[in-house]
């Protein structure tokens, strides 16, 4: 038999035609990440700064909502870079305007809740919740919850605006849930539970639940009948539409409403 060619040799002198070493081939793959990540972070950097040049600022809203989910450190990026929140509630205030008489246009709404899909992003991350609490972000987002205009552009900006409130309560947090309660929070839960559309209603009975669940939130709830009352009204209303129209989703959340409720002395 013939010898094999040095050209197919298995095992080349001197590593030749080796192929590189596991561990080399790690490190020229977390190599190759860290420019990927790098380019992510400047080019989220680089749209935070166009959020304060009104001519760029839509473009930037638009994109930077759209990846939120991969930037990240978006929120701390947002709180900490100049301007950008101020940039963010004059998008808020902006079309206050157009909520009495009803005359939000569909891309007015497209806007704002670009602008606030970034400050739920901020107010669900841990290193800026609290900020965001501390300034009353919130309350900006209030005269969207008192809407009641059923169509398309309302529906959508109360929606986005409740996932702000949801992010907010999403973590355990008595302090989170101590301020909500100083505010109208929960009468503007009820109005969404009672108007609102299947998605925005189980957001807003979601939010109720978590306030519920915490011991602050159900004493709250329970101090007075017509606090309690109101509460049990609304989601009895919502049982009977569910009759109708019905909801697996919702009615999870209406049930963990009522066994929180049932755990306080008041309510039996």
């Amino acid at each position: 038999m013939s010898k094999i060619p040095l050209s197919f040799n298995l095992n080349p002198p001197f590593g030749g035609l080796a192929g590189p070493s596991p561990s080399a081939a790690a490190a020229a793959g977390a190599g190759a990440v860290q420019p990927v990540k790098d380019r992510k972070m400047a080019s989220a950097e680089q749209l935070v700064l166009d959020l304060c040049d009104p001519e760029l600022r839509e473009n930037a809203l638009f994109d930077l909502s759209k990846k939120r989910e991969i930037f990240q450190d978006l929120a701390p990026l947002l709180w900490n870079s100049y301007g950008t929140i101020a940039a963010l509630l004059q998008e808020i205030v902006s079309i206050y305007p157009y909520l009495s008489p009803p005359t939000l246009s569909p891309g007015a709404s497209n806007r704002v809740c670009n602008a606030l899909a970034l400050l739920q992003c901020v107010a669900s991350h841990p290193d800026t919740r609290i900020h965001f609490l501390n300034a009353h972000i919130p309350l900006y987002l209030y005269p969207f919850l008192n809407t009641t205009s059923k169509t398309r552009p309302f529906e959508y900006l109360r929606l986005t605006s409740l996932g702000a409130i949801g992010a907010l309560v999403k973590v355990d947090d008595t302090e989170v849930i101590g301020f909500l309660l100083q505010t109208e929070i929960i009468p503007l839960c009820l109005r969404t539970m009672e108007m609102g559309s299947e998605l925005s209603k189980t957001v807003a009975t979601f939010i109720v639940q978590k306030i519920l669940l915490d011991d602050v939130g159900l004493r709250h709830i329970c101090a007075t009948a017509d606090r309690f009352y109101a509460v049990g009204q609304v989601l009895g209303s919502m049982v009977t539409s569910l009759a109708e129209q019905p909801s697996t989703r919702l009615l999870k959340h209406i049930i963990r409403c009522y066994q929180r409720l049932s755990e306080h002395p008041s309510a039996t």
